[in-house]
């Protein structure tokens, strides 16, 4: 189910406490990640590490959320991996940002709507720092963008929480194949296409989309 966000969400994290943030140089290979990711979360919850953004790329690969219908794998031409985030079919690729979010959500107000919803915000206060109106849409899960053909998606939300530490995160299409998304219905919806920031003509490196999440993280996260 879409969480019902407030328009403006106040954060309710405490002031400082801020997350380390770790950008991967090369593809990161997505089972080795998902290992990392637990590990960390372990860490969080047990040892009281910090909080933890890790921002990478994967090689081409799909991956099944906890929802997928196997009816939307259409040509698995990529390795396929089950994951337990929730959602459905998904891709993952270079040219895509991905942000994997290990955050302890007792710190939080134990609230995992509002953090997908916080998420979301995340997203589209990014998307405007380089130009781009990213809005939610009810009943389709992920950030959208109005372009001349109709409604495309350009980000992807997927989250899973153990122990109230969240992993896995968001995905940002900054100018990954779009055909390799034809192998998958995203996310179950087929109504819709797939769209990134260069396919809308903001060919923007990916550093400059990392300092618009890393600015904005504060802002809506506190």
């Amino acid at each position: 189910m879409q969480a019902k966000c407030q328009t403006n969400p106040t954060p309710n994290a405490p002031t400082g406490n801020l997350p380390e943030w770790q950008i991967a140089a090369a593809p990161v290979d997505y089972t080795q990640a998902v290992t990392t990711m637990e590990a960390r979360a372990r860490q969080i919850r047990v040892e009281g590490v910090s909080n933890l953004v890790w921002l990478l790329e994967h090689p081409p690969l799909y991956t099944a959320g906890t929802s997928a219908n196997a009816k939307d794998l259409l040509n698995p031409a990529f390795p396929v991996y089950q994951t337990g985030r929730g959602g459905q079919y998904t891709y993952h690729g270079p040219g895509q940002r991905v942000a994997y979010v290990m955050l302890d959500l007792q710190q939080r107000g134990s609230d995992l709507r509002q953090y997908i919803c916080d998420l979301e915000a995340w997203m589209i206060a990014s998307l405007k720092d380089v130009g781009v109106t990213g809005e939610r849409r009810a009943g389709r899960v992920g950030i959208w963008v109005a372009t001349p053909n109709g409604e495309n998606k350009i980000a992807a939300v997927g989250v899973r929480v153990r122990k109230w530490v969240t992993y896995h995160g968001v995905a940002i299409n900054v100018n990954p194949d779009l055909s390799h998304y034809a192998g998958i219905v995203p996310c179950g919806i087929s109504d819709y296409g797939v769209t990134s920031l260069h396919a809308l003509g903001v060919k923007i490196p990916m550093s400059t989309l990392d300092e618009a999440l890393q600015r904005n993280w504060s802002r809506i996260f506190a």
